[in-house]
C-alpha cells in the first residue's frame, strides 16, 4: 500500500481552515481533530490464505461552543465546502443543547508547548506476499509443536499507520504520526480428554522489535498443548497468580475506577480514594507518556493538554486520578492530561515469575478469564477462569470450568508480588500478579 495522502503540515493547515470557518460562522470556541490511517491485515488458516484486507480512512471531527452550549459533527470529506457544512451542522446542534457550566476548552496554561520526538512511527513497506509468508510461518510453527494440534484458527500479520492533527481556538495546534504492527497465531489441540485452544501474539510500533513469527507460533502451540487434560479443582480459598496478560485487565479495572467520568458520576468503588491506601504497599504504578516507542506515548492528550509523567500509586497509596478538562471541572480539580485515557502504565516488579510460583506454594495460576463479572460500583469481581493447579511452587496440571471471585478493593490490597515477566505488546507494562487469597469455585 502506498503511504499517507497528507503531510502533518497539510493536516495542521486543514485544522486552521476549520478553526477560521468556525470563528467566521459565530462559534465562541472550537476544537478540531483530523486524522488519516491505512493498514493491511492478512490471515491464513491451515496453510491457505483466508483473508487479505486493506483499509484507508480519513476523518475530521469538529466541536463548537456557543457560550456553554456544545455541538459536534464529523465528515470524511476534506473539501472546503464539506468542512464548512460540517461546522454549520455542529453549530446547529449546539443551538439545541442545554448549556453546561463545565463544558469548554481546556485551560490555556495547561496546553502543550514542548514537542519531543517519541519515535512513534516506523515505516514498514510489507508486500502482501511477505505478509502471507510471515502469517504462514507463524501458523506452521504453531502446528508443528505437537501432533495433538489438530486444527487452527490461523496465523495473521497486520500493519497499521496513522497521522493526526489537533487544534483549538486557544491557538494550539499539534500533530503526530504513529505505527503499529502485529503477528499472531491461534491453534486447537486435541486428545482423549477433549479440545483446547490458545494463542499468542506480538505487537510493536517498530517492526524490528516484533518477536519472530516462529517464536510467536511456537508459543501459541505450546500454550494450547499444555492445557490438554484439564480438570476442575475443589472449591475453596486459595492464593491466585494472574498471568501478565490478565494482570493488565485488572489494571484496566483500576484505571476505570479512578477515571474522571466514573468519579464524578460516583459509579466507582474508589470514589474519594486520593491519599488513601488502595493497593498493597508493594505496588507502585507510574503513568509515563514519554516512553520512546511506547504504545500509549503522547506529548499531548486528546484536548492538547500537555501530558506528564506521574506516579499514580506510590507504595500502595493513590496519588492522582485520570482527568480530562470536563471531568476535572466537575470534580473541582485540574486536568491531568488524560483526555483519551491512561498512557503507558509501568508497574514496578518485585520478583521473577519463578519466585512468584514459589511464593504461591499451593493454589491457582490463571491464564484465561471468561465473561464480564465486574461491578465497578461495588468492586465485586467474579470471572470464569482456566489455568493451572500449582503445588509446592510447581505447576502440576491444567484446570478449567472454575470461577475466581473476590472484591477488587480487597484484591488490590492483597497483592503480595508482581512479576518481572512484563509483556511489551501493551501500554500496560505489568508482570504476573500474585494475590494472597481469592475464592475459587470448582467442584
Amino acid at each position: 500500500m502506498s503511504g499517507f495522502s497528507f503531510s502533518e503540515q497539510q493536516l495542521a493547515d486543514l485544522v486552521g481552515q476549520v478553526l477560521d470557518e468556525a470563528r467566521d460562522q459565530g462559534a465562541t470556541d472550537c476544537d478540531v481533530d483530523i486524522s488519516e490511517s491505512f493498514g493491511q491485515n492478512v490471515s491464513v488458516r491451515l496453510g491457505e490464505v483466508e483473508t487479505i484486507e486493506y483499509n484507508r480512512d480519513k476523518g475530521m471531527g469538529v466541536t463548537v461552543y456557543q457560550g456553554q452550549q456544545k455541538g459536534h459533527a464529523s465528515t470524511s470529506d476534506f473539501s472546503a465546502n464539506a468542512l464548512a457544512d460540517t461546522v454549520r451542522a455542529a453549530l446547529a446542534i449546539a443551538r439545541f443543547t442545554a448549556a453546561d457550566e463545565f463544558a469548554g476548552l481546556p485551560d490555556k496554561a495547561l496546553l502543550a508547548t514542548h514537542f519531543p520526538d517519541l519515535d512513534l512511527y516506523h515505516a514498514w513497506d510489507l508486500p502482501v506476499e511477505e505478509a502471507i509468508r510471515l502469517a504462514t510461518e507463524c501458523e506452521d510453527a504453531a502446528r508443528a509443536v505437537d501432533p495433538r494440534i489438530t486444527n487452527s484458527e490461523g496465523g495473521s500479520a497486520s500493519t497499521h499507520a496513522s497521522r493526526w492533527a489537533y487544534g483549538n481556538s486557544l491557538g494550539f495546534v499539534g500533530t503526530g504520526t504513529g505505527s503499529r504492527y502485529s503477528l499472531s497465531a491461534a491453534v486447537i489441540a486435541e486428545d482423549a480428554s477433549g479440545m483446547q485452544r490458545d494463542y499468542w501474539y506480538t505487537s510493536m510500533r517498530d517492526p524490528a522489535e516484533l518477536e519472530s513469527a516462529v517464536s510467536v507460533g511456537r508459543k501459541a502451540g505450546e500454550r494450547a498443548v499444555r492445557r490438554l487434560g484439564a480438570k476442575r479443582v475443589k472449591t475453596g480459598e486459595y492464593p491466585v497468580l494472574f498471568e501478565a496478560s490478565l494482570a493488565s485487565s485488572l489494571l484496566g479495572n483500576w484505571v476505570n475506577a479512578v477515571s474522571g467520568s466514573s468519579l464524578y458520576r460516583k459509579s466507582s468503588f474508589l470514589t474519594d480514594s486520593l491519599g488513601k491506601a488502595v493497593f498493597a504497599p508493594c505496588v507502585t504504578i507510574v503513568d509515563d507518556p514519554f516512553l520512546k516507542k511506547g504504545l500509549g506515548s503522547s506529548v499531548f492528550d486528546a484536548e492538547g493538554v500537555a501530558t506528564q509523567r506521574r506516579t499514580l500509586i506510590d507504595a500502595g497509596v493513590q496519588q492522582g486520578y485520570f482527568l480530562s478538562s470536563y471531568s476535572a471541572r466537575k470534580l473541582g480539580m485540574q486536568s491531568t492530561g488524560n483526555a483519551g485515557g491512561a498512557h503507558n502504565l509501568l508497574v514496578t516488579p518485585t520478583a521473577s515469575f519463578e519466585e512468584l510460583l514459589a511464593e504461591l506454594g499451593t493454589g491457582l495460576f490463571v491464564t484465561e478469564l471468561l465473561g464480564h463479572g465486574t461491578n465497578m460500583v461495588t468492586g465485586d469481581y467474579s470471572r470464569g477462569a482456566a489455568g493451572f493447579w500449582v503445588e509446592n511452587g510447581k505447576i502440576r496440571y491444567p484446570v478449567e470450568e472454575i470461577t475466581v471471585a473476590g472484591n477488587l478493593r480487597d484484591m488490590f490490597k492483597d497483592i503480595i508480588g508482581i512479576g518481572s515477566d512484563i509483556q511489551l505488546s501493551s501500554s500496560r507494562r505489568v508482570g504476573s500478579l500474585l494475590i494472597r487469597r481469592m475464592t475459587v469455585a470448582g467442584e
